[in-house]
């Protein structure tokens, strides 16, 4: 499902339909939280007198609670209105060709879900060629949402490279496993969710509480080495293959920024248990798109995810499991029916067998040493007008030289 096509982007996506979060720096001075504004970044601390924004990251100001957030924005928005209020902001708008983007906030613990049924479908395929289903899904599909806990510490910032992995994989003749760089280096191109305001230890956040959790999204790409995820996924399931590298953009768009893109949410049948039923509609009309050395290969659709935001975290706290300020937790891989709305080369490519082509004259089935991968999103804003999650990029390096 899918809503209609948004209005041109106004302030190139960035306008006050948006007002998305980060942190940034000015040569000499300390890390400090701003508000995006065209290609302006407002400066929080110095126009409100508020200390939490002079923090270097988002966590304290997101982990005052959902009343606290809705007020700052509505603040921004209301100066950014008037005649008067524009002008208290212009001291205070930083050039973004002046600042320098930081990590948006502190990243207490990652989880990654694999949301989307047609690539839960396309790693079925690619695992077990012998199944002849047209939609080959993972056993329980229908009851819960599959995840996996990841590594906080391999979150990085948009712009950072990203060396290949090494790991072991699979000897092609099925003897001893080998181990050096992966050959099959893919991206998973999704949504991620920012808590702001944690839980205690033993208590599940219900799936009506997501908007009281939950401060805003940011996208991602999940770095993937499908040849060591293969050889690693059974019996346990993904370590090495996916723990290396995940990027981050540098913007955190409000929940609130959203609530035009908002959709009931792709049909479940059978229904899901209980505690996993939706009663408000957060399916996100967001459409991404993904770029290999420029050239864009995908358009993943994530109003066509299975399982939505709100649904992924019931089910990550379902145990007990407590949730922390700068817990993030991510969609996968999004991806839609058709071939070029895939958000892995996995799914676009046919498992590398049908090489997607680029405009320089070159094509992949996976990535090369090189190769910069770019991921945008945009959704339609409140006012009509389209806004932008602005992007997350990376390129790819040789593997770090090992010690001898």
């Amino acid at each position: 499902m899918t809503g209609g096509r948004a209005a041109p982007a106004e302030d190139g996506g960035f306008g006050t339909d948006n007002l998305p979060y980060g942190v940034f720096e000015r040569p000499g001075e300390p890390p400090r939280v701003g508000v995006r504004v065209g290609d302006h970044v407002l400066d929080l601390a110095g126009v409100s007198g508020d200390p939490v924004f002079a923090a270097d990251s988002l966590n304290p100001f997101m982990a005052r609670g959902p009343a606290a957030w809705r007020a700052a924005r509505a603040k921004v928005a209301g100066l950014l209105h008037s005649e008067s209020g524009r002008a208290a902001t212009g001291p205070h708008l930083v050039p973004l060709e002046s600042a320098v983007l930081r990590p948006p906030f502190q990243v207490a613990d990652y989880a990654v879900f694999r949301a989307s049924a047609e690539h839960a479908a396309d790693v079925e395929r690619a695992r077990r060629p012998e199944v002849q289903e047209p939609e080959p899904l993972p056993p329980g599909w229908p009851h819960r949402p599959l995840g996996r806990h990841g590594r906080a510490g391999s979150v990085l910032l948009s712009g950072s490279d990203v060396p290949r992995p090494v790991g072991q994989r699979r000897a092609p003749d099925g003897g001893a496993p080998l181990f050096g760089p992966s050959e099959r280096l893919d991206v998973e191109a999704g949504l991620g969710f920012v808590v702001g305001c944690g839980t205690s230890l033993g208590r599940p956040a219900p799936i009506s509480e997501f908007a009281e959790h939950v401060f805003g999204v940011v996208l991602l790409n999940d770095w993937t080495a499908r040849d060591i995820l293969d050889w690693e996924e059974e019996p346990l399931g993904p370590f090495q293959g996916m723990s290396f590298a995940t990027s981050m953009s540098p913007w955190v768009v409000p929940l609130d920024a959203l609530g035009a893109a908002r959709r009931a949410g792709r049909a479940q049948r059978p229904a899901p248990p209980e505690r996993l039923r939706r009663n408000a509609d957060w399916g996100l009309d967001v459409t991404l798109e993904l770029r290999v050395n420029g050239t864009a290969v995908s358009r993943p659709p994530c109003a066509e995810l299975y399982w939505t935001g709100d649904q992924l975290l019931a089910h990550l706290t379902a145990n007990g499991a407590a949730l922390r300020t700068g817990d993030l937790y991510g969609s996968g891989a999004v991806s839609g029916a058709r071939r070029d709305q895939r958000g892995s080369l996995l799914g676009r490519t046919g498992d590398g067998a049908e090489p997607v082509a680029l405009a320089d004259g070159t094509s992949r089935g996976y990535l090369a040493d090189g190769d910069t991968v770019t991921v945008t999103g945009t959704a339609r804003g409140m006012g009509g007008a389209a806004i932008s999650l602005g992007e997350v990029t990376g390129t790819v390096r040789p593997p770090v030289p090992r010690r001898p």
